[in-house]
């Protein structure tokens, strides 16, 4: 099986959306990084403090079939066309292992398809 990772940088007020719209489209999970970005968008300031809006690294490892229809879920759940909601990209994963049980998952979503 051929797997690929969707790397995605959202506000935290839509990591919950995009997860549950990545796994309505076929993923099976993600892990989730709190983080802070930098972008083209001034941060807002407040007495000469910056404020910056934390953001989360979403991670989904699928196998090379749903990362289509996934990423177009977390495109449309993430609002990414509004300026400053996020991005996501897609990485080909060379090896992984400790995945026996989702492609235990995915040989039988492939037999109900066949």
């Amino acid at each position: 099986m051929n797997f690929k990772l969707i790397i995605s940088m959202v506000k935290t007020k839509a990591t919950d959306r995009i997860v549950e719209a990545a796994k309505a489209a076929g993923g099976t999970g993600a892990t989730i990084i709190p983080a802070r970005g930098a972008g083209i968008h001034e941060a807002k300031t407040f007495f000469g403090l910056t404020l910056e809006a934390q953001t989360d690294v979403v991670l989904f490892l699928l196998e090379e079939r749903l990362v289509e229809p996934v990423l177009n879920a977390i495109y449309d759940a993430g609002r990414f066309k509004e300026p400053g909601t996020g991005i996501a990209f897609v990485v080909h994963v060379e090896c992984a292992v400790g995945l026996e049980s989702q492609i235990e998952h995915f040989r039988r979503e492939a037999e109900k398809r066949a």
